[in-house]
């Protein structure tokens, strides 16, 4: 073959996203210069935080799944793309048959000038206004909004926030919960602007949003919605609406994104080393996005880096998928999805490497998790660790709340890095210009070493580890065993840990906690507060709502794992 044919075929693999021979380039780690530009395009406002089935979750993957195709990977997601898809939850959009009439006014627009919650009853009910306030019946704060008012077979009309002398945000579900023990049909919030049409707590009553236009026409002539909001005051208002909520529901999707690398040796190249990381993060909170830099934008970085670096060198001995997971933050949802419908099989994979929070190391300390998960891995680690003038903290546990836990469940050894908590954690000061650049290259220059040392050599021994005792003994850090979200709908439920605190106490997905231990939730930080407020050991009170009901129950409180 001559010269020109050989450099037709070699641009014919690459472009086909094959893989040159061995010997085709050296194995160079990432510069800390690509990996900082990384962090900014995955941090950027249009991202909106990248929460998984959100469209700034859509646009992250859409342009991960270009880095890996240009890198010169595989697609290894659905339908020979590089995006495998899955569903997060059940959702909601608006159907055809919504209406909203006030007697003697323009009807409102559903969309523009009011909004069904997601969670609503879909019913039609006509019936009188009744303006409540806050909506708010607070016992403890010596406020009532329903003293004095009947709203029994009526629509309650309410502010949405909270007046000063509450001293805390009131979630959604909580008025909701309040309009209907107080025997409301509906319950309408003044939001201006309108939220959005959100999965929401399941509510047997009608509720929605109205613009404050729609609420002054509610209003009786003289009475203005600014007047009552700097005196709130409860009363019947005389004027009659119809509402009928008409909603349909929609699978929310997320998606991971999988490039694969094939190995280059033939007697290993049927076996698997899988590199991965989560790419999403909480979106936007209150209204406030959340770039997630260093959780996990360093991670999903590195991999992407190490995706680069592995294809340009040629490939290793064994294949190399490597996964940007989606939904992590909901529950490993698209881990899990992962390891039930792999790029390729799992009984030959020999093993997971996780990065999840590795943009800020301290003192040159970087931590190493699930090294007691099959024999030598700790040696691994650490020597490649010492070799980058490191220094490991290693953890043999392979458990844990990130995508590594996913794997070593379903029979795969695993490696997780990362370096620390921090301040800034589910926080909107989680910012590209507070990650340390080139420590992150060192912790990446020590993922090339420890994925190179995995698709080379002998197969690692996948052993058994115990789920680590969750202590009951007053003294350790409080464990209740949910994944929550931070929504209007306050500390929603998505998942409930099996035998866990909330397990025990019957809590399951979709129920929204709303206090603990008499700390008011009206979010998952909030939740996060009352935890650290806490020991292993205590018993704790806790109130929920379930399908509009509320319920209370004491539990236990473990140790966290």
């Amino acid at each position: 073959m001559n010269r020109r044919s050989l450099a037709v075929v070699l641009l014919g693999l690459l472009l086909a996203g094959g893989v040159l021979p061995a010997g085709a380039g050296a194995l160079v780690p990432p510069t800390p210069a690509a990996l900082a530009e990384s962090i900014a395009a995955l941090t950027t406002p249009e991202m909106e935080g990248r929460r998984s089935g959100t469209p700034g979750g859509e646009r992250a993957a859409a342009l991960l799944a270009d880095w890996l195709r240009a890198s010169g990977l595989q697609p290894g997601g659905d339908a020979g793309s590089f995006l495998q898809s899955f569903v997060i939850s059940t959702g909601t959009r608006l159907g055809a048959a919504n209406v909203f009439n006030v007697v003697g006014a323009t009807s409102p627009a559903v969309g523009v000038d009011w909004m069904p919650h997601g969670g609503s009853a879909g019913t039609d009910v006509s019936a009188e206004v009744v303006f409540v306030g806050y909506g708010i019946a607070a016992p403890e704060n010596s406020y009532d909004d329903y003293a004095g008012v009947d709203v029994k077979g009526r629509i309650a009309l309410a502010l949405a926030g909270s007046p000063a002398r509450i001293g805390r945000r009131v979630p959604r579900v909580e008025k909701i919960v309040m309009a209907r023990e107080h025997g409301a049909l509906a319950i309408l919030l003044i939001e201006d602007p309108l939220p959005e049409l959100t999965g929401g707590a399941a509510s047997p009553i009608v509720t929605a949003s109205v613009r404050r236009v729609v609420a002054d026409r509610l209003l009786p002539a003289g009475t203005t919605l600014a007047s009552l909001e700097s005196a709130p005051r409860s009363f019947a208002t005389g004027t009659r609406a119809r509402v009928r909520v008409a909603l349909e529901r929609v699978d929310v999707r997320g998606v991971n994104v999988v490039g694969v690398l094939p190995g280059r040796d033939p007697a290993l190249a049927d076996e698997t080393v899988v590199v991965g990381a989560h790419y999403d993060h909480l979106g936007r909170v209150d209204g406030v996005v959340h770039p997630g830099a260093d959780d996990n934008a360093s991670g999903t970085t590195v991999v992407a880096a190490l995706a680069r670096a592995f294809a340009a060198a040629g490939g290793g001995p064994r294949t190399i998928v490597f996964v940007l997971f989606g939904a992590e933050e909901l529950g490993l949802i698209g881990s899990d999805h992962y390891v039930r419908h792999p790029a390729r099989p799992l009984a030959r994979t020999v093993g997971m490497v996780n990065f999840d929070m590795v943009g800020r190391l301290r003192d040159g300390r970087v931590r190493v998790e699930g090294t007691d998960s099959a024999a030598g891995l700790g040696q691994i680690a650490a020597t490649m660790v010492a070799v980058e003038s490191l220094t490991a903290t290693m953890g043999g546990s392979p458990f844990g709340p990130s995508d590594h836990a996913s794997f070593y469940r379903a029979g795969v050894p695993v490696l997780f890095f990362h370096t620390g908590n921090h301040e800034d954690y589910h926080r909107p000061g989680d910012t590209a210009d507070k990650i340390e650049i080139a420590g992150m290259a060192r912790v990446a220059a020590v993922g090339v070493r420890v994925v190179e040392r995995l698709a080379a050599a002998a197969r690692p021994a996948y052993a058994i580890v115990k789920s680590p005792a969750r202590a009951r003994q007053g003294g350790t850090r409080a464990f209740l065993g949910v994944q929550s979200n931070t929504d209007v709908d306050g500390a929603r439920l998505l998942r409930v840990v099996p035998g866990s605190a909330a397990d025990r106490a019957g809590l399951r997905e979709g129920d929204v906690l709303i206090r603990l231990a008499g700390a008011p939730l009206a979010s998952f930080d909030d939740l996060r507060g009352a935890l650290h407020e806490r020991h292993a050991g205590d018993r704790v009170d806790v109130v929920y709502v379930r399908n509009g009901e509320r319920y209370s129950v004491v539990t236990t409180l473990d140790a966290t794992p």
